[in-house]
This record gives structure tokens, sequence and C-alpha cells, in this order.
């Protein structure tokens, strides 16, 4: 009797050993996914000069005409792009290469410090399942 009670317990704590490791496993790779064509990234240029309306609607047209971009919006208040592209077409930094090549603009890719990450969002910084990803890369 006590040994099938052993061998049950036994048996128990390896399935959910097994079914942790799998859940650890599973979360890592969430965490971590691999860009595909559903993949949208936000980007950002800010322009050093002011422009006017004429010049944001020129922006526009030529942003939508690059490869991979399928979102845009021009503020000619604050001089600022945003915009969203696919990453498996293309890059960001190649998108503001050929816009500082584009237009005469004094012009740079915004990208935010450590210190803006870090204050960026602070539910994924405190939610459990960010806390065990933290948890598995560090083991890792």
């Amino acid at each position: 009797m006590k040994k099938s009670i052993k061998k049950i317990l036994l048996y128990s704590f390896a399935t959910l050993l097994l079914l942790v490791a799998v859940l650890a496993v599973h979360i890592y790779f969430v965490y971590r996914p691999a860009p595909d064509q559903f993949t949208r990234v936000m980007a950002r240029i800010d322009i050093k000069q002011q422009i006017n309306q004429d010049d944001a609607n020129k922006i526009s047209a030529w942003m939508f005409h690059q490869k991979g971009v399928d979102h845009v919006l021009v503020n000619p208040q604050s001089n600022i792009v945003i915009f969203t592209f696919a990453p498996v077409k293309t890059s960001g930094d190649v998108i503001v290469k050929n816009f500082k090549t584009a237009f005469n603009f004094k012009a740079e890719r915004f990208m935010p410090t450590a210190d803006n990450l870090k204050h960026s969002c602070p539910v994924a910084a405190s939610s459990y399942t960010y806390k065990v990803y933290k948890l598995i890369t560090q083991i890792i």
C-alpha cells in the first residue's frame, strides 16, 4: 500500500514538474515572438524645423508609398511623423534614411532612452506573467 502511494506521489510530482517546464517554455516563447507578415512596429520621426500643412500632406503621401508602411500620421503643429510598418519588409532606419534623402528637412528618428522604456508601461512590468518571464530569462 505504501509503495503504491509513493509511486502515485512520484508520478504526480513528475507530471507537475513537466507541466511547469512546458508552461515556462511557453511563456518564454510568447514574450519573444519572431516577427511575421502580421507584425507591425511603430516609429517616430522628429522634424527639427517648422513644417506646414502642405508639407505634412506631401510627407504623408510619400510615406504611404514606402515599402511596408501602412499607417502614417503627420502633425504639423508638433513637427512629428508617426508611422507603422512591417519589419519583415523594411526597417525604421531605412525609412528615416530615405525620408532624409527625399526631403530637405533636419530630421531624426526618435529612439526612447532606457529611462523612457523603464517608465513606459507600468502594467507590463508588474504583471505576473512578465515576472515569470524575467525569472525564466535569468535562469536560462
